[in-house]
């Protein structure tokens, strides 16, 4: 046949076919289960033990009103509140309506907070919302979460802190201690802050509310510390399920 193979010996040698084999199938890492919350019975001991040791926690930045509760809390992201407290404390005294600190200005604003991180930032971010208040809210702290929200610089966790502190409200302000103890005692596991936050607002008895994210986090500040935590005088010990727990 033109154009067509040459074969020799007649018939054309028969194809071997032979079937592929499929690829194996990746193997998925197995999801970690979130640990198992503690029942409410252990939560409500929790809480009294906390309560028991320090009746009326309070946070331990300074401020001598809503609005310069607001800026505290807004220049300790990424700071200590000692050491925002060593820069707010002179400022404070002269500079504590959002009025003043416009007429104080940016740049000396800058120079008032220049000890604390980021502070360039924190400072532009300061004049900013203090604008926005006068603008938008009188001049006055706003007590809704969403609009606190709407002020620069202030996030879900300043807002709550400043309902909880300065209005009252029964918020849980999420940050690393109430992130870290709550996940270790297993009162509102999460993966996230804003999980941690939703499961106290579940798990949490009426009775400890007003005060429990003081609590976590001075219990997460000064004894369920990060890398030590002192777990052998820890008065939860024995209420503790973190595998990690020095016994």
């Amino acid at each position: 046949m033109r154009g067509g193979p040459d074969y020799t010996g007649g018939m054309p040698p028969a194809k071997t076919l032979t079937k592929a084999k499929a690829a194996p199938a990746p193997i998925k890492p197995a999801r970690a289960r979130a640990p198992k919350p503690v029942d409410d019975a252990t939560v409500r001991a929790i809480f009294a033990r906390l309560r028991a040791e320090r009746p009326e926690p309070q946070g331990e930045l300074h401020f001598v009103n809503p609005f310069t509760l607001v800026v505290a809390v807004a220049l300790s992201a990424q700071a200590t509140d000692a050491g925002v407290n060593k820069a707010t404390r002179p400022l404070f005294a002269v500079v504590d309506t959002p009025e003043k600190m416009l007429a104080l200005g940016e740049e000396r604003l800058r120079e008032a907070i220049r000890t604390i991180g980021l502070f360039r930032t924190k400072a532009k971010n300061v004049i900013a919302l203090s604008e926005k208040l006068i603008a938008d809210f009188g001049g006055q702290v706003p007590r809704t979460r969403a609009e606190l929200e709407t002020l620069p610089g202030v996030g879900r966790k300043t807002a709550n802190v400043v309902l909880n502190i300065a209005f009252g409200e029964e918020t849980f302000a999420v940050d690393t201690h109430v992130f870290r103890v709550s996940n270790r005692l297993r009162i509102a596991p999460g993966a996230t802050p804003l999980a941690v936050e939703l499961g106290l607002e579940k798990r949490v008895p009426a009775e400890f509310r007003r005060h429990a994210h003081h609590w976590l986090i001075l219990h997460g500040r000064y004894v369920c510390k990060a890398a030590r935590p002192l777990c052998e005088g820890c008065v939860l010990n024995d209420l503790c399920l973190w595998p990690e727990k020095r016994i």
